[in-house]
């Protein structure tokens, strides 16, 4: 969403918009970095034309997604870090024939996350004094509003948090070769009162995130 990259660019002292594929990339240096910063529009359609069109058109050479999720783990709370290790698209649903919830023929279910990226974030939490959770995130084309399925999803992929945007991102990336990290700041518990939640810590939480991404720049 655009309250999520302008805490990332208001970083950069200067940027150039770049118009392309119904979405605005904004190029930008830090520290000897070019950086292509771009919200993805919500979704996972829109996630994964936004990380195509980075490594194909753009050429990165890693990809860190940040933003805010919902809780599904009962220890995580609003403004708590969540890096993914792997993740898993919660609403594919196959089983029809026979697979696993989240499983798509020739694809796979889970994508893990870049090791060596994941190593940086780690170092730029400690230096930060914040605690991060490592786990396993979940993707669906739905705001989660609901115990029901919110207790569902993490019975079903031992999933920590869910989203609608992060396993496309990976997805691509890993299809592509690049390496790729999933950072969410918690905004809400993914539960009847989420949507209520979400609004009210949105602003916050992607400054959190946002923070934490420049910290983790400083060490790449």
């Amino acid at each position: 969403m655009r309250e999520e990259i302008e805490p990332l660019l208001s970083f950069v002292k200067e940027h150039e918009a770049i118009t392309y594929a119904n979405n605005i990339f904004y190029k930008a240096s830090y520290k000897g970095h070019t950086l292509y910063i771009v919200y993805s529009k919500i979704g996972k359609v829109n996630a994964t034309l936004t990380a195509t069109t980075l490594v194909e058109k753009f050429g990165v050479e890693k990809v860190i997604f940040s933003g805010v999720a919902g809780a599904v783990n009962d220890s995580l709370k609003v403004g708590d870090l969540v890096l993914a290790t792997k993740l898993i698209q919660h609403d594919v649903d196959i089983t029809a024939f026979g697979h696993p919830f989240g499983f798509i023929p020739e694809s796979g279910d889970y994508v893990d996350a870049d090791a060596a990226l994941n190593a940086v974030a780690v170092k730029a939490a400690d230096e930060m004094g914040l605690k991060l959770m490592q786990g396993i995130i979940a993707t669906g084309d739905q705001f989660i509003a609901d115990e029901k399925k919110k207790n569902w999803i993490r019975e079903t992929y031992n999933a920590d948090a869910l989203e609608m945007e992060g396993a496309s991102v990976a997805y691509v990336c890993s299809s592509f070769g690049i390496p790729f990290c999933v950072l969410r700041a918690i905004s809400d518990a993914a539960d009847m009162d989420a949507g209520f939640s979400f609004d009210e810590f949105l602003v916050s939480s992607a400054k959190e995130s946002a923070q934490f991404v420049y910290k983790m720049l400083d060490h790449i």
